[in-house]
């Protein structure tokens, strides 16, 4: 059973002492305003239930005028006219200030969505400003091709800012997920209107606040919070934004695409859902599976598009690996956030927090054994045990549909052929994980997996410098690398005579 340190906002507070709530409202043009209607909602507290705040609600007329402000920034401001090196002169300030607010930041994402708060301060926050660093450095190095034509033509091809961006972020990784998008898209030259998911729109706003500090022009980045089908679909759907990019739910994404569609065909990139299988072969290091096993779910309380909800042991070492990985499990240290002792925070808000209490039950009722957690912790606040279901069949709801929380299904295989197969018994494709010292094998399952991202000996090992995205339902496009850069650029050719050339 894991264990509870404590989940009281008397005991957060008297380990840090968490900063005033210093922005609330729309930023729209470089100003911070109310949204049109007047309306505001509650920015929660997951250690609690209880509200930290109330924050501007935007909707369809707001994303009208951010969109507005955005568009004239592009059409007629200086973001997209400056040289690449202007533009990323300015990112690296911005960088700069996030790095300097870093323990405010990493308060927000605490408190606002129920992350480790040293988590936040050690990776999340330098994380973002290390990501606007790489694409401030790319901001300079946009260039096209010359091209020799035959028939006495030469050509060459241009990248330009694809314009206008709408980028709709989740709640599991606030500040990653904001900078994942916008620093590619600065970069590039466009301008944007970010809606940060509703659990979460805290720090979407500090940000927006920092931008105007590090002299981002008025109307290039603009924030609205609020909700997904009224802002959010507003976005999707408007005529005059040049782009979409969704990082959630597969159902969400499919809106998403139909919106786009049925507007004015906006290009769409999607990062969604996933049903991430781990792959333990029997030479591997037993100690190092289960601490990579463990993590690789377990970790942000299991709120991760990669997590590796199924774990598949060879059998040789199948019952080995479930002791070590009972062992962990009990040493688990789940309450506030802000202790320095805690393992896993609560989940970031109730209908998620419930959503896996029924994944839960589910798979007791499909006949799954509980092996250890299952339960919440406590009464206050949206704590939940790391839950390891044994006995999994690849029919139960527990093994097929993304639950996006503390909640593993073990599962054993004979041989490799059988351990392929049942890893791409899904309708998703975001990542999977492969531990063996066998090279052989290790290149032979990564090539035969389709996904997005194979990882070696390790799990969630991320990089600015290496994309990742989805095969079959997990979305399509690319974040991180260059490969997420070229997405923010149109590719234009422009061809002209060349009359009497000694060459051809």
């Amino acid at each position: 059973m894991a264990s509870e340190y404590n989940g009281s906002s008397k005991a957060s507070e008297s380990v840090f002492k968490i900063p005033p709530i210093k922005f609330t409202k729309l930023f729209i043009n470089g100003k911070f305003v109310d949204s049109v209607s007047g309306k505001t909602f509650e920015a929660i507290d997951p250690r609690t239930g209880e509200a930290i705040t109330r924050v501007s609600e935007g909707d369809k007329e707001d994303i009208d005028l951010a969109v507005k402000a955005a568009r004239q920034a592009f059409d007629h401001g200086p973001w997209p006219r400056m040289s690449g090196s202007e533009r990323g002169m300015i990112m690296m300030k911005f960088a700069d200030l996030i790095e300097k607010n870093v323990e405010e930041l990493a308060a927000l994402d605490a408190i606002n969505g129920g992350k480790l708060f040293s988590h936040c301060k050690a990776m999340d926050i330098p994380g973002a400003a290390r990501n606007l660093r790489y694409y401030a450095g790319a901001a300079d190095k946009i260039h096209g091709t010359v091209l020799k034509l035959s028939k006495g033509f030469q050509g060459y091809t241009l990248r330009e800012p694809i314009g206008v961006v709408g980028s709709i972020i989740p709640w599991n990784f606030p500040a990653i997920m904001f900078f994942m998008k916008a620093s590619p898209a600065l970069a590039a030259g466009c301008s944007m209107v970010v809606k940060p998911a509703e659990q979460t729109p805290l720090s979407a706003l500090y940000y927006a606040y920092l931008a105007k500090l590090a002299g981002l022009p008025d109307g290039v980045l603009n924030v609205v919070t609020g909700f997904g089908e009224t802002a959010g679909a507003a976005i999707s759907s408007h005529m005059d934004i040049d782009k979409v990019t969704f990082t959630g739910s597969t159902e969400v994404g499919r809106k998403i695409m139909a919106a786009a569609a049925a507007s004015n065909l906006k290009p769409v990139s999607l990062e969604l859902g996933g049903k991430s299988p781990l792959l333990i072969f029997e030479d591997a290091d037993i100690d190092q599976a289960v601490n990579i096993a463990f993590n690789a779910i377990f970790y942000n309380k299991g709120e991760i598009c990669v997590a590796s909800s199924r774990v598949y042991v060879q059998e040789g070492i199948y019952q080995t690996f479930v002791k070590k990985l009972v062992e962990k499990a009990n040493a688990w240290v789940i309450g506030d956030p802000f202790d320095p002792r805690v393992n896993q925070g609560p989940q970031t808000d109730k209908k998620q927090f419930e959503k896996i209490l029924s994944y839960i039950e589910h798979g007791k009722r499909e006949g799954a054994t509980l092996l250890t957690g299952g339960k919440r912790l406590g009464s206050k606040g949206f704590y939940i045990e790391p839950t390891i279901f044994t006995d999994v069949k690849e029919d139960m709801t527990i093994a097929k549909e993304e639950i996006f929380g503390p909640v593993m299904s073990l599962m054993k295989f004979k041989t490799m052929e059988e351990a392929i197969k049942r890893a791409n018994n899904t309708t998703y494709g975001l990542a999977a994980g492969v531990i063996t010292k066998n090279l052989n094998v290790a290149n032979t399952v990564s090539r035969s997996i389709r996904a997005g991202i194979i990882w070696l000996n390790c799990y969630t090992a991320f990089d600015v410098d290496c994309p990742y995205g989805g095969y079959k339902m997990s979305g399509f496009g690319r974040e991180f690398g260059l490969d997420a850069l070229n997405q923010y650029l149109q590719i234009k050719s422009i061809v002209t005579p060349i009359h009497d050339s000694p060459w051809h």
